[in-house]
């Protein structure tokens, strides 16, 4: 079998990717050990991100002005759009492609080896599997529930780090995230925003529970559910990866789907998004990672609330300037000088890979 583009995984990287590819007239053969499988997870991206080829019935809700909240709350002057999980899959049809329902256990610049011992051959292969997860892996994990709208016209929270999730001042934080899903729904989710190991999903749904009695939001128990656990480290930047596999995933937010559609265009094109600059600013990001591993829990709030002091421009740039190595360092320099003192020594420490200042309730740096 022989094909423009051999493409091994089918969740939301890669089939954008084969659906790009087919709507530019090529011969796609797509790998998947489930192929049909419905996705579950909430995926949500910045507006801007977003290419003019999506489907508009993807998009169930989008945001003006978010809301973060760190120790005093901000309005993020940057449209946030949710999908609809459904929508997007379903509009990301894969008519014209050759499916095939198996795992790829070789990849070659031009060859795909099959669990079945097949080999299949295209004039280029690309692995969109998504990342493992595996111990010492940095992770995020998220619990939530799918509520009616509660009609208290509360602002959608991008990150919320309040302290009423009756959590322990000095255990791991986590943050409530709440958008709303179209239809009347909100998704109200604990979240961890990266932990080795990260915090439970039993540890976040008492805490998401606790959150929202305090704040007089009603829970039937019936509610959809939702949980979230995945490795946030584990890819990079590579000439035939896409997806979280070569780096679209910013291992310091957990968000890839809006790297990834944004890109996507480029990669059929045949830039498969592995310059010099996306793999320096995948190294810098890399250390955010380490320095926010670094951070107390006391820390995390008024870290975040530097961060969203930040000119949205350089926000920006931090969380979606996937090759912007200038404005990636403009970021992540304005950010270290206006911290305090002490959260300046512990983020260099651990960006240096230096002995970091002690401090309970910290998780391990132990990443691959």
């Amino acid at each position: 079998m022989h094909a423009d583009i051999v493409i091994c995984g089918l969740g939301p990287a890669g089939r954008a990717l084969a659906h790009r590819c087919l709507a530019n007239g090529m011969a796609v053969v797509a790998i998947d050990p489930n192929p049909r499988r419905r996705w579950r997870a909430t995926y949500a991206a910045w507006t801007d991100e977003l290419p003019p080829w999506l489907d508009s019935t993807a998009i169930a809700a989008t945001v003006a002005r978010p809301q973060a909240h760190g120790r005093r709350a901000h309005a993020i002057p940057r449209a946030y759009t949710v999908l609809d999980t459904a929508r997007l899959q379903h509009s990301l049809d894969l008519d014209g492609a050759t499916v095939l329902t198996g795992r790829a256990t070789a990849l070659g610049r031009h060859t795909v080896t099959l669990d079945t011992g097949e080999i299949l051959r295209a004039g280029r292969v690309i692995d969109a599997r998504g990342l493992r997860r595996g111990a010492g892996r940095a992770e995020q994990t998220a619990y939530g529930l799918v509520l009616d709208d509660p009609g208290q016209n509360e602002p959608a929270l991008f990150m919320d780090w309040r302290s009423d999730n009756g959590a322990d001042p000095g255990a791991p934080r986590s943050f409530l995230y709440t958008i709303p899903l179209g239809g009347g729904r909100v998704l109200y989710e604990e979240t961890c925003l990266v932990g080795t190991p990260p915090i439970e999903l039993g540890e976040l749904a008492e805490r998401l529970r606790y959150r929202l009695r305090a704040r007089g939001v009603r829970v039937r128990g019936d509610e959809t559910v939702e949980r979230v656990r995945f490795a946030v480290v584990g890819g990079a930047p590579g000439a035939r990866r896409f997806g979280a596999a070569g780096g679209y995933l910013h291992p310091a937010t957990g968000y890839s789907v809006g790297s990834a559609l944004a890109a996507v265009d480029v990669v059929v094109a045949g830039h498969a998004g592995a310059s010099n600059a996306a793999r320096a600013v995948y190294r810098l990001r890399r250390a955010g990672l380490r320095a926010l591993l670094a951070l107390p829990p006391s820390e995390l709030p008024g870290f975040f609330d530097t961060f969203f002091d930040l000119d949205i421009d350089l926000q920006r740039a931090y969380l979606s300037g996937r090759d912007d190595l200038p404005g990636t360092l403009a970021a992540m320099t304005r950010l270290f000088a206006a911290l305090p003192g002490r959260t300046r020594a512990r983020l260099a420490a651990a960006t240096l890979h230096l002995p970091a200042l002690s401090h309970p309730g910290s998780g391990s740096v132990i990443m691959e």
